[in-house]
């Protein structure tokens, strides 16, 4: 495997090779949930069986989440399954994979869920992928089986799937299926311009791959959650700087419907607290003020290490108050050489520090670090702020939305200019800097890798609303929540007002559809008549033709009479 240059998520710069004319090398291990359902697990595996890849390089590994009884190992399944159970302490579909992908041999990861039917060429399909790239997520497509019928046996999955005729082993559900996944992928050239805050979206977890070095490396699936958990590791798999990739020839059968789509609102109402205290790129669930987050959107870093203390201060609390709600700040410094020995209070060498971490040390939103690792992992975004400059509240907000509307990677904000270069404070996208540590070379500028992979800008401090520490503090500092405040109630009466627009438009659109109903109405009403009084000339026009035939009739009759009068003369 290697890591190519993928901008963003364009792996259209990738060219796979066609199905069954290539060469494989990678060992890929499928790990299977299950609880119960042996009759579904018996199909999964007989699909299975009948892979195009080679059979010496796969294994599948079922993990039986606690059935009763014990799952068996069936007559029709590829040569190296095993069947194994869940490791004690836990339960769940998560649990059950990281049970799976500890004993699991293989390079690559394949989940496919117990219900799964898969094409002939599925697993090939998925692993020429990861051939090309050690950071892609490959996304299989699901069918869903209709309700009803009798299904079919082991056998006859097996020799349909191996003589590539899995498509008339059942009928498909043309009301059910993952057309919102079609539309995210349409809509986005194939997933090729999807931007980073959507990839996690489409991560469905019934039939996904990826490499096994990047599970484990972005913490491998979170067990605490029993449902939900696909979308939460496709969330951090994104900071992790992967690239995910729909498989349209990936094809299998969902055996039946899913609960989420049984039961969607119950699913949702479920998983909603969950998803929102670990994924930040739900915004719209994290609409509760004063709350603080599992996972934050942003980290801001301040360097304390050779900095006046009312230098830190001022950053931080710049930061602290700004708009966004779930902002964590991170102070580096030599925290280890506070010790607790006698020392002259007022003339400590380290007076400064001991400051900083007075100040904060009680602070939910302060954490204290020796150094920062390479990304702010799993949030999604770092500011890098130098000590004695403040961002205003709206700063942050205003930077990562500049980020997200163009999907950059960094934005380098312009401080000042000093003897040793160009002071800045830097905005960085997780994901972007996660990618570029993946693939630069060896002393090869991390900027540069950025800005190529995701794209970099620079911008003046003035319009960020960034200012000195001299001009910005200490004139709010009595209240370092005061600006947040303030721009907190400007933001409600603004979401004030676009709900008064929102009702006026609801108001309009209301009325316009009466004014449509009305015109509708009287467009039938004015064919009805003028159909009516069709059919009232063309009466009328036949009552005059008879009317006029009759007249013809009783002058005939007249003159007629008149003729034998004469005829007969006198009596």
């Amino acid at each position: 495997m290697s890591a190519p240059r993928i901008p963003g998520n364009d792996f259209g710069v990738l060219a796979p090779p066609a199905l069954g004319e290539w060469e494989p090398r990678l060992s890929v291990s499928v790990v299977v949930p299950a609880r119960q359902g042996q009759d579904r697990l018996d199909l999964t595996l007989a699909a299975l069986a009948a892979q195009t890849y080679p059979s010496h390089l796969l294994e599948v590994i079922v993990v039986d989440d606690g059935s009763e009884p014990p799952l068996r190992l069936p007559e029709i399944a590829p040569e190296r399954t095993r069947i194994v159970r869940a490791a004690p302490g836990g339960w769940g579909i998560a649990w059950a994979l990281e049970s799976g992908v500890a004993v699991a041999d293989g390079e690559v990861i394949h989940r496919v869920d117990a219900d799964i039917v898969s094409y002939r060429e599925h697993v090939e399909a998925h692993m020429r992928w990861h051939h090309l790239a050690d950071y892609l997520v490959v996304l299989g497509t699901l069918r869903f089986t209709a309700a009803g019928g009798t299904p079919p046996t082991p056998a006859e999955v097996q020799i349909a799937v191996a003589k590539d005729k899995a498509d008339a082993l059942f009928e498909e559900d043309p009301e059910h299926g993952h057309h919102w996944i079609d539309e995210l992928v349409a809509a986005h050239r194939g997933f090729r311009d999807a931007p980073s805050s959507l990839l996690h979206r489409v991560h469905v977890g019934a039939t996904v791959s990826l490499p096994a070095a990047l599970l484990r490396g972005a913490g491998g699936m979170d067990t605490s959650l029993t449902l939900g958990e696909d979308t939460e590791l496709g969330y951090r798999l994104t900071q992790a700087g992967a690239v995910f990739v729909p498989e349209a020839e990936a094809l299998c059968w969902h055996l039946g419907t899913t609960t989420a789509m049984r039961r969607t609102a119950e699913v949702r109402r479920h998983n909603d607290p969950f998803i929102a205290d670990r994924v930040p790129y739900r915004r719209n669930l994290r609409t509760d003020g004063g709350r603080q987050w599992l996972v934050p959107y942003a980290e801001v870093v301040v360097d304390a290490t050779d900095a006046s203390f009312e230098d830190v201060r001022a950053s931080m609390d710049g930061a602290l108050a700004s708009t966004l709600p779930d902002v964590h700040v991170t102070v580096t410094g030599p925290w280890g050489s506070l010790t607790g020995g006698r020392r002259a209070p007022l003339d400590d060498p380290l007076l400064d520090l001991r400051l900083v971490r007075g100040q904060y040390a009680h602070d939910g939103r302060v954490s204290f670090a020796e150094k920062v690792p390479p990304t702010s992992f799993p949030a999604p975004f770092r500011l890098t702020c130098p000590p004695g400059w403040v961002p205003g509240a709206e700063s942050l907000a205003m930077l990562i939305e500049q980020a997200e509307r163009e999907d950059e990677g960094l934005l380098l904000v312009a401080l000042e200019e000093t003897e040793s270069g160009v002071a800045a404070a830097r905005l960085e996208r997780t994901a972007a800097v996660a990618r570029a540590l993946r693939v630069a070379a060896p002393g090869e500028s991390l900027d540069d890798v950025i800005a190529d992979l995701y794209g970099a800008t620079w911008v003046d401090a003035e319009s960020w609303r960034f200012r000195p520490a001299a001009s910005a503090y200490p004139s709010w500092a009595s209240n370092r929540n005061r600006e947040a405040v303030r721009w907190r109630a400007e933001a409600e009466s603004r979401k004030r007002e676009a709900e008064r627009a929102r009702r006026q438009v609801e108001t309009l659109k209301a009325e316009l559809r009466e004014l449509r109903a009305a015109a509708a109405k009287g467009r039938r009403d004015t064919l009805r008549w003028k159909e009516k009084a069709e059919q009232r000339r063309l009466e009328a026009v036949a009552l005059r033709k008879a009317q006029q035939r009759s007249q013809r009739r009783s002058l005939l009759s007249r003159a007629a009479r008149r003729l034998r009068g004469l005829a007969d003369g006198p009596r």
